[in-house]
């Protein structure tokens, strides 16, 4: 059964367009092509790259924090309660106030004193700020890194500066050792985010950074093994761009630093409504929509690939909603 599935997951049809076949993609001495079995190696980098965030943020993110004069805030703790502990854990951290009534009297407490308590015990639960700064920190380190390696592997190819060169001589395009590195350093970092997510903070879009990962773990995995290599290192630098000044604007905010925060936060705002709501579209997805058109007829991979970027995209429009807002807000009244 298992070798079935596999015959069928691996037909050309789905990963080729029409004409190649598996016989088309196979390699010599001097010519190599992406294989899936590649992938692999991206679990065991990804936790390499858990070990090093560890490390980073111990040995030199959370002494940075101290100099910089990031304080957490001293926190009281709640007083121990079996009954409000158990509720909290199995039923609901913000009780309505019937709930609240009712585990007072179960206690013999004042319902002043249970509101205090849960009060409390979420703000146990709340990340604190050297925490969040450390986690602002690694990312930044990431995200510079990966950046710039993306213009460094991509500012001799010709796609970078031609997008129709992304669908020259498709599908038999030969994977470059650079290239190939380049992938393997961006999905290990994505999986160690998958890894880290239940230790992260989590933020109010929790549940969309999640489809965001999903969706780019997929994305750069499919187009790895259908050797969409060109336009998704396209998609990678892209969103490499506006990550690095995203982080940066956390670490001033943490350290109140007002007016470096405000203006960092100004120039994410360009950088990533102009980067992800139009070269995004145009550079990627009319790319994939129309140039590859030119080239070839439509197939699995063509409508998959585009689903993807689709996905990514409704994120896009989602965040620039949340970016706006905020830009909005600022204009009038003068803070993020």
């Amino acid at each position: 059964m298992a070798r079935s599935l596999n015959e069928w997951l691996w037909q050309h049809e789905f990963w080729l367009p029409p004409g190649i076949t598996w016989e088309d993609m196979q390699e010599s001495e001097d010519i190599h092509y992406p294989q899936p079995r590649d992938l692999l190696l991206s679990i065991p980098f990804a936790l390499i790259l858990v070990v090093l965030r560890c490390a980073f943020e111990r040995a030199i993110a959370l002494p940075l924090s101290s100099k910089l004069g990031v304080r957490d805030k001293q926190r009281p703790k709640p007083q121990p309660n079996p009954v409000l502990e158990t509720f909290y854990s199995t039923r609901c951290k913000n009780p309505e106030e019937g709930e609240l009534i009712s585990l007072a009297k179960q206690c013999d407490l004042p319902m002043r004193k249970v509101e205090r308590w849960f009060r409390r015990r979420r703000n146990i639960d709340r990340p604190s700020l050297s925490k969040k700064f450390c986690e602002a920190c690694w990312r930044f380190t990431f995200y510079v890194v990966s950046f710039f390696t993306g213009l460094a592997v991509l500012y001799d190819k010709p796609w970078l500066w031609d997008h129709r060169e992304c669908w020259t001589g498709y599908p038999q395009q030969p994977l470059q050792p650079s290239l190939f590195w380049y992938y393997l350093l961006e999905l290990s970092f994505y999986w160690s985010l998958v890894f880290t997510l239940p230790f992260d903070v989590k933020r109010k879009d929790f549940k969309e950074q999640i489809v965001h990962h999903a969706a780019t773990i997929f994305l750069i995995s499919f187009s790895y093994c259908a050797n969409y290599i060109r336009i998704g290192t396209l998609v990678l630098v892209i969103h490499d761009a506006s990550d690095c000044f995203l982080e940066p604007t956390k670490i001033f905010n943490y350290m109140k630093w007002k007016k470096t925060c405000d203006s960092l936060f100004m120039i994410f705002s360009a950088v990533f409504l102009i980067s992800r709501l139009v070269i995004f579209p145009y550079t990627v997805l009319y790319n994939t929509y129309y140039y590859s058109m030119e080239i070839f007829q439509p197939f699995f991979g063509y409508y998959f690939v585009n689903a993807l970027l689709i996905i990514l995209q409704l994120l896009h429009v989602f965040w620039s909603c949340l970016i706006i807002h905020m830009v909005y807000k600022f204009i009038l009244q003068g803070t993020v």
